[in-house]
Protein backbone atom coordinates (compact mmCIF):
# COMPACT_ATOMS: atom_id res chain seq x y z
CA UNK A 1 0.00 0.00 0.00
CA UNK A 2 1.24 3.48 -0.80
CA UNK A 3 1.81 5.10 2.63
CA UNK A 4 1.21 8.68 1.47
CA UNK A 5 -2.01 7.70 -0.31
CA UNK A 6 -3.17 5.89 2.86
CA UNK A 7 -2.47 8.98 5.00
CA UNK A 8 -4.27 11.25 2.56
CA UNK A 9 -7.34 9.02 2.27
CA UNK A 10 -7.69 8.43 6.04
CA UNK A 11 -7.20 12.12 6.78
CA UNK A 12 -10.26 12.84 4.66
CA UNK A 13 -12.45 11.39 7.44
CA UNK A 14 -13.69 14.36 9.51
CA UNK A 15 -13.09 14.28 13.24
CA UNK A 16 -14.69 16.17 16.08
CA UNK A 17 -12.74 16.70 19.30
CA UNK A 18 -13.87 15.57 22.72
CA UNK A 19 -12.56 15.25 26.25
CA UNK A 20 -13.32 11.82 27.65
CA UNK A 21 -13.53 11.58 31.45
CA UNK A 22 -13.75 8.54 33.70
CA UNK A 23 -13.55 7.95 37.43
CA UNK A 24 -15.26 9.66 40.34
CA UNK A 25 -14.48 11.92 43.30
CA UNK A 26 -13.94 8.72 45.32
CA UNK A 27 -11.61 7.07 42.77
CA UNK A 28 -8.86 8.19 40.45
CA UNK A 29 -10.07 10.54 37.70
CA UNK A 30 -8.66 10.24 34.21
CA UNK A 31 -9.23 12.37 31.14
CA UNK A 32 -7.95 12.72 27.59
CA UNK A 33 -8.72 14.47 24.34
CA UNK A 34 -10.05 11.91 21.88
CA UNK A 35 -11.42 12.18 18.37
CA UNK A 36 -12.36 8.72 17.09
CA UNK A 37 -16.06 8.81 18.01
CA UNK A 38 -19.19 7.88 16.07
CA UNK A 39 -22.81 7.00 16.76
CA UNK A 40 -23.54 3.38 15.86
CA UNK A 41 -27.19 2.82 16.89
CA UNK A 42 -30.41 4.74 17.52
CA UNK A 43 -32.10 2.13 19.74
CA UNK A 44 -30.42 1.85 22.12
CA UNK A 45 -28.35 4.96 21.48
CA UNK A 46 -24.77 3.68 21.14
CA UNK A 47 -21.45 5.35 20.46
CA UNK A 48 -18.14 3.78 19.47
CA UNK A 49 -14.98 5.40 20.86
CA UNK A 50 -11.38 4.57 19.95
CA UNK A 51 -9.22 4.77 23.08
CA UNK A 52 -5.43 4.32 23.08
CA UNK A 53 -4.58 1.18 25.03
CA UNK A 54 -1.54 2.55 26.87
CA UNK A 55 -3.38 5.58 28.27
CA UNK A 56 -4.58 6.15 31.82
CA UNK A 57 -8.06 7.03 30.53
CA UNK A 58 -8.19 3.59 28.85
CA UNK A 59 -7.50 1.89 32.18
CA UNK A 60 -10.03 4.05 34.03
CA UNK A 61 -12.70 3.53 31.33
CA UNK A 62 -12.15 -0.21 31.36
CA UNK A 63 -12.38 -0.37 35.16
CA UNK A 64 -15.27 2.01 35.83
CA UNK A 65 -17.23 1.45 32.59
CA UNK A 66 -18.93 4.81 33.34
CA UNK A 67 -17.73 7.68 31.16
CA UNK A 68 -18.57 11.20 30.08
CA UNK A 69 -17.86 12.38 26.54
CA UNK A 70 -17.44 16.16 26.81
CA UNK A 71 -18.09 17.68 23.38
CA UNK A 72 -15.77 20.58 22.59
CA UNK A 73 -17.22 23.59 20.81
CA UNK A 74 -15.93 26.05 18.25
CA UNK A 75 -13.12 28.13 19.70
CA UNK A 76 -12.12 25.55 22.32
CA UNK A 77 -8.87 24.46 20.67
CA UNK A 78 -6.94 25.44 23.77
CA UNK A 79 -9.07 23.08 25.81
CA UNK A 80 -8.36 20.24 23.35
CA UNK A 81 -4.62 20.85 23.67
CA UNK A 82 -4.89 21.14 27.48
CA UNK A 83 -6.21 17.57 27.73
CA UNK A 84 -3.59 16.12 25.36
CA UNK A 85 -1.43 15.94 28.49
CA UNK A 86 -2.23 14.64 31.99
CA UNK A 87 -4.83 16.71 33.84
CA UNK A 88 -5.09 16.72 37.61
CA UNK A 89 -8.21 17.11 39.72
CA UNK A 90 -7.34 19.86 42.21
CA UNK A 91 -9.56 22.20 44.22
CA UNK A 92 -12.71 21.02 42.47
CA UNK A 93 -11.29 21.53 38.97
CA UNK A 94 -10.07 19.07 36.37
CA UNK A 95 -7.16 20.45 34.40
CA UNK A 96 -8.15 23.89 35.67
CA UNK A 97 -11.70 23.49 34.33
CA UNK A 98 -14.87 23.64 36.43
CA UNK A 99 -16.71 20.34 36.69
CA UNK A 100 -19.96 18.98 37.99
CA UNK A 101 -20.71 15.33 38.53
CA UNK A 102 -22.77 13.22 36.16
CA UNK A 103 -25.33 10.76 37.48
CA UNK A 104 -22.82 8.00 36.73
CA UNK A 105 -20.21 9.74 38.91
CA UNK A 106 -17.81 10.87 36.17
CA UNK A 107 -16.88 14.55 35.76
CA UNK A 108 -18.68 16.80 33.29
CA UNK A 109 -16.74 19.84 32.09
CA UNK A 110 -19.14 22.75 32.58
CA UNK A 111 -17.49 24.94 29.93
CA UNK A 112 -18.23 22.67 26.96
CA UNK A 113 -21.43 22.99 24.89
CA UNK A 114 -22.63 19.47 25.65
CA UNK A 115 -21.68 16.23 27.37
CA UNK A 116 -22.92 12.67 27.04
CA UNK A 117 -22.96 10.14 29.88
CA UNK A 118 -22.01 6.65 28.74
CA UNK A 119 -22.07 3.07 30.04
CA UNK A 120 -19.56 0.75 28.39
CA UNK A 121 -21.35 -2.28 26.92
CA UNK A 122 -18.57 -3.93 24.92
CA UNK A 123 -14.88 -3.50 24.14
CA UNK A 124 -13.40 -4.64 20.82
CA UNK A 125 -9.75 -5.41 21.51
CA UNK A 126 -8.03 -4.90 18.16
CA UNK A 127 -5.15 -2.58 17.32
CA UNK A 128 -3.39 0.08 19.38
CA UNK A 129 -6.75 1.74 20.15
CA UNK A 130 -9.54 -0.48 21.41
CA UNK A 131 -13.11 0.32 20.44
CA UNK A 132 -15.44 0.93 23.35
CA UNK A 133 -19.11 0.50 22.46
CA UNK A 134 -21.04 2.54 25.02
CA UNK A 135 -24.71 3.29 25.60
CA UNK A 136 -25.86 6.88 26.06
CA UNK A 137 -27.51 7.06 29.49
CA UNK A 138 -27.90 10.82 29.87
CA UNK A 139 -27.00 14.09 28.14
CA UNK A 140 -26.10 17.57 29.35
CA UNK A 141 -26.58 20.70 27.26
CA UNK A 142 -24.47 23.35 28.97
CA UNK A 143 -25.47 26.09 26.54
CA UNK A 144 -28.13 26.72 23.94
CA UNK A 145 -27.18 25.27 20.57
CA UNK A 146 -28.48 27.27 17.60
CA UNK A 147 -28.27 26.21 13.98
CA UNK A 148 -26.87 22.82 13.01
CA UNK A 149 -25.48 21.06 16.09
CA UNK A 150 -22.65 19.52 14.05
CA UNK A 151 -21.45 23.01 13.13
CA UNK A 152 -21.17 24.00 16.80
CA UNK A 153 -18.41 21.48 17.53
CA UNK A 154 -14.64 21.80 17.36
CA UNK A 155 -13.21 19.80 14.48
CA UNK A 156 -9.66 18.53 14.15
CA UNK A 157 -9.20 20.81 11.12
CA UNK A 158 -9.90 23.82 13.40
CA UNK A 159 -6.58 23.20 15.18
CA UNK A 160 -4.61 24.20 12.09
CA UNK A 161 -3.61 22.89 8.72
CA UNK A 162 -0.75 20.80 10.10
CA UNK A 163 -2.65 18.99 12.87
CA UNK A 164 -3.89 15.52 11.93
CA UNK A 165 -4.79 12.34 13.78
CA UNK A 166 -5.40 9.47 11.48
CA UNK A 167 -3.26 7.21 9.31
CA UNK A 168 -0.38 7.85 11.71
CA UNK A 169 0.27 9.62 14.98
CA UNK A 170 -0.89 13.12 15.83
CA UNK A 171 1.18 15.42 13.68
CA UNK A 172 2.55 18.70 15.03
CA UNK A 173 1.84 18.12 18.72
CA UNK A 174 4.93 16.81 20.50
CA UNK A 175 2.86 15.28 23.28
CA UNK A 176 1.04 11.95 23.19
CA UNK A 177 -2.63 12.84 22.62
CA UNK A 178 -4.17 10.10 24.73
CA UNK A 179 -1.87 9.85 27.71
CA UNK A 180 -3.23 11.23 30.90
Amino acid sequence: MDEQAKKTALRMIPYGLYVLTAGTKETAIASATINWVTQTSFVPPLLALGIKTDSVVYTAARESRDLVLNILGQGQGGLAFAFFKPAEYVDGKLGGQDVRWAANGAPVLTGVPAAVELKVRHIVELGDHHTFVAEVTNVHLNQEITGRPDEAILHMKDLGEKVFYGADRLARCVCSPHKS
